[in-house]
């Protein structure tokens, strides 16, 4: 197992490549995790966003950890992705995670009704509690329906095994106010809602994102002019690479990476019903922003 509480850098959050049928396409993940380690990225989240968690059952998920796990043979460390309604069923997967070797948990709830902040802790603590590993905490403001404030950050960053925070929201400002208030007791990482190099500025260690699938190059070439302070390059790197960001903050998530990565000679499949596959004209504007960006 690595020991990711040092961690920092380009953490791709892995699309889940599903066949016709909707098994999990575990060659088509290998594959892509072995091109995206050869890339340079620093580490890989299975689960997240991107990899249509709220789509697939415990086997499946089971299947997605395994393969990350074996592919990337610990040559950078996987943070696999732990959501659900359930106190009960999070802890089940955290441990099965920890069983399969995963090297980190990225927990992530999931909310039919609202949960009270005190629940909300509750929650996230029992992850934390169920394995000794690191625990990254995902909070997303526009999409979940009981998420994390500030409060319950704070709270939660006095844990030992939460380690970092990973804000999917659109407001640089609340990232800033997190490192504030938690006073280095916890790390931050962007999403990509956010201008990463923004964010590295203000004191975060990186991003976890989806969209870093497609442009792992570019982003581990941005990521090392923030670590070297060089502000003017990492800019100009920025701008271009912005309208990656913009270009798939219009498509459904998962279709737009799957898309892209079809593109680049990966296949995927498409995304899980009942989200769609991009149609030929989304296609072609995925095609248009990767080409100026020297992804294809």
């Amino acid at each position: 197992m690595t020991d990711i509480r040092n961690l920092r850098g380009v953490v791709p959050y892995l699309p889940t490549p599903l066949t016709s049928d909707g098994a999990v396409d575990e060659g088509a993940l290998r594959r892509l995790v072995d091109h995206l380690i050869g890339e340079g990225v620093h580490g890989l989240t299975p689960l997240g966003s991107t990899g249509e968690f709220a789509y697939l059952d415990f086997a499946a998920k089971e299947r997605v950890v395994i393969a990350t796990v074996e592919a990337a043979a610990g040559r950078v460390p996987v943070i696999a992705g732990v959501a659900a309604t359930t106190t009960w069923d999070a802890i089940r997967q955290a441990r099965r995670w920890a069983e399969l070797g995963a090297d980190g948990i990225l927990a992530v709830m999931e909310a039919y009704f609202p949960v009270n902040e005190d629940g909300v802790v509750e929650y996230f603590t029992a992850v934390a509690d169920a394995t000794d590993l690191p625990v990254t905490l995902y909070t997303n403001p526009n999409f979940q329906r009981s998420d994390l404030s500030l409060d319950a950050i704070d709270r939660l960053s006095h844990h030992p095994n939460i380690v970092f925070v990973k804000d999917a929201s659109t407001n640089t400002g609340r990232l800033l106010s997190m490192l504030n208030r938690t006073e280095g007791r916890i790390g931050v990482f962007a999403a990509s809602s956010h201008i990463t190099a923004a964010v590295m500025l203000i004191g975060g260690r990186g991003w976890l994102a989806g969209p870093s699938c497609l442009i792992p190059r570019q982003s581990v070439r941005l990521f090392e002019l923030c670590e070297a302070r060089q502000w003017d390059a990492a800019m100009e790197l920025q701008r271009e690479l912005w309208a990656v960001n913009q270009a798939f903050a219009r498509f459904n998530l998962a279709g737009a990476v799957k898309a892209g990565l079809k593109l680049q000679g990966f296949d995927c499949g498409d995304p899980a019903p009942p989200q769609r596959a991009l149609g030929p004209d989304e296609v072609a504007a995925v095609r248009r922003v990767l080409e100026r960006v020297g992804a294809l």
